[in-house]
């Protein structure tokens, strides 16, 4: 249910945080930071982390719908899975930041998961790479993400309440977040352009109305 945020950093293993594999840290909110990531704490044992993630959209409507303060009966909830879109893309950190383009270009996307030896090290948009460029105009293009520090990214489960994360992705001024499943793969992106067609959808049907 909760959302997070991996702060910048190399794409040296994975970026994910530890909620992702299987040791439960506290939320990310506007509001606090996360507490620092101790390897010999675990808030709680494995199967109630497992029991937790696999609670579905019952636990996510009960949360997040508490804590808009809304009567029960007025509560809405819109999980992610519903708006995000399956279609990711990855470079492993090796990659160029060159390669990053092209592979941006050539399939029509502006979101790239950066991978290192199979885990998630980072998620970069073109803006991002666009402005790195600006700032590093001696022969980047042929730089290796492997020395460069990434930007901060957000992740979900696919239950994560839609509206909360809008909130969060504005808070921290991302035009994206990944979305991760209960074993720690990427199963889609939910990006700026999502929500603007979710909006012009509503319209419509208000519209017809």
């Amino acid at each position: 249910m909760s959302i997070f945020v991996s702060e910048p950093g190399r794409p040296v293993g994975t970026r994910l945080p530890e909620a992702f594999r299987s040791r439960r840290v506290g939320d990310v909110t506007e509001l606090k930071d996360s507490p620092p990531i101790s390897p010999s704490h675990s808030e709680v044992t494995d199967a109630e982390f497992q029991q937790a993630a696999n609670s579905g959209r019952h636990r996510a409507l009960e949360e997040y719908g508490a804590a808009a303060g809304e009567p029960k009966a007025q509560r809405t909830y819109l999980p992610v899975s519903a708006i995000c879109s399956p279609a990711l893309y990855s470079l492993p950190a090796a990659s160029t930041i060159s390669d990053a383009l092209t592979s941006m270009d050539e399939h029509g996307v502006h979101h790239l998961v950066i991978t290192a030896e199979d885990n998630i090290a980072g998620l970069v948009d073109l803006r991002w790479l666009l402005g790195w460029l600006h700032s590093n105009p001696a022969d980047g293009l042929n730089q290796s993400m492997v020395y460069v520090e990434l930007p901060a990214f957000l992740t979900a489960s696919p239950e994560t309440d839609a509206h909360q994360l809008a909130r969060l992705m504005l808070a921290h001024q991302l035009s994206a977040a990944l979305v991760v499943d209960a074993s720690g793969k990427p199963c889609g992106i939910v990006t700026s352009t999502d929500y603007l067609r979710l909006y012009a959808s509503t319209g419509r049907h208000e519209g017809s109305v």
